[in-house]
């Protein structure tokens, strides 16, 4: 069993209410990523009934920490269901989001909205693509349902999605590819490999080697083990590799790809912990840390991520400070809003065959960056499902 949280932890109710304004009694349901922020009357098309797989899984998670296990279930079932059953495939893939709302019966229904102009239903290809860490994360949460529950169906469904995998975005050597993007029922598979994505396997492929001691999951942690310890350059990790093979361009920075490796690996080199440093650094903003180094404003999932990560570095005191500035950012809802000033760039695209960076963080209050918060909070690794050393 894992340790949730005793006492007080602040952003726990936001993901409460959040949870029981989308619940209809104890149906299997998607919770919205986001809300419309404070001077939007309404969210955009895009992002109206999409509840991100990532989003949800972190929720997931999050609430286990906060002790509420029936609302941590809710969403976990979801889950389930879509590892189980597609729309379109049926090889065990999960995709990057779903309609937000109780799922229904048959394969949960993705998200989309109608386009007056074109006077047809639109998707939006990135959405109903799959990412590999989305399914990794996914795999996560399930396993932190499972080590609470003892309910194996967790766990197969866990090891389903782990399978999809290793069966779909192994690359030639070390690590795994970044899944596949675009429209049914033709995907364009994605080829470059992504740290972050292989510190989420890594984590998956672990724990599901404590829990049966298979030589396949074995296997499957060292190729993601191999891409990390490839990924680590002296005090920081790169983001990835590119799809032509080369490692990417040591200018392109992100946070979570400073932080998550060593926080997944739990016998990683003391080394990887300085890329705390390295992201002091590069990455700091007043009050918190921006999403990459042009440091055009704070990213507070990124931020709360940071916090948890000092806890877990011995530096109780910095991670509190960050968490008590966080309390700026928590809206009426209880959800903190996604970034401190109108917009944090990403320096990233959604679409592999786009030219310039479109990937944007805007103040509106996430789903997300609340349950990082509440892991943070509570000193909750979500890699290893307990409390951080």
């Amino acid at each position: 069993m894992g340790q949730p949280v005793s006492g007080h932890n602040p952003y726990c109710s936001g993901l409460r209410r959040a949870v029981a304004s989308q619940t209809r009694g104890s149906k299997p349901v998607f919770i919205r990523s986001y809300e419309p922020g404070q001077d939007e009357g309404r969210l955009p098309l895009g992002l109206a009934t999409t509840a991100f797989v990532y989003d949800n899984a972190l929720a997931t998670i999050a609430l286990v920490a906060c002790g509420n296990l029936p609302a941590a279930r809710l969403i976990g079932d979801a889950l389930s269901k879509a590892a189980r059953a597609d729309r379109t495939f049926h090889d065990g893939r999960i995709r990057n989001a779903y309609r937000a709302g109780p799922v229904g019966e048959g394969p949960p229904a993705l998200p989309g909205w109608w386009d007056g102009n074109k006077k047809l239903w639109a998707e939006d290809p990135a959405q109903d693509g799959t990412a590999t860490g989305n399914v990794a994360w996914a795999a996560l949460a399930l396993l932190t349902l499972h080590q609470e529950t003892g309910d194996a169906a967790y766990l197969a469904d866990a090891e389903r999605l782990l399978g999809w995998i290793t069966g779909n975005t192994g690359a030639e050597t070390e690590g795994f590819r970044g899944g596949f993007h675009g429209y049914d029922p033709a995907q364009v598979r994605l080829d470059w490999v992504s740290t972050e994505h292989n510190a989420d396997v890594y984590a998956v492929a672990n724990w599901l080697l404590r829990l049966t001691g298979s030589a396949k999951y074995a296997k499957a942690a060292s190729k993601a083990r191999r891409f990390l310890d490839l990924s680590f350059r002296e005090n920081h990790f790169l983001l990835g590799r590119n799809p032509d093979g080369k490692m990417a361009n040591n200018a392109m920075l992100a946070l979570d790809v400073q932080l998550w490796p060593w926080m997944a690996v739990t016998d990683a080199p003391s080394a990887w912990r300085t890329a705390l440093g390295f992201a002091e650094t590069h990455m700091a903003v007043p009050g918190g840390f921006d999403f990459n180094g042009d440091r055009d404003g704070l990213w507070v999932e990124g931020t709360a991520q940071a916090a948890l990560a000092y806890r877990m570095s011995a530096n109780p005191m910095r991670s509190s400070e960050i968490l008590e500035a966080l309390r700026s950012d928590q809206t009426s809802s209880g959800l903190l809003n996604a970034t401190r000033s109108a917009r944090v760039t990403t320096g990233l695209s959604l679409d592999p065959t786009a030219t310039n960076a479109d990937f944007f963080y805007y103040r509106r209050p996430h789903l997300g960056a609340t349950a990082w918060a509440v892991l943070a909070a509570a000193g909750w690794n979500p890699f290893i499902g307990r409390k951080a050393n």
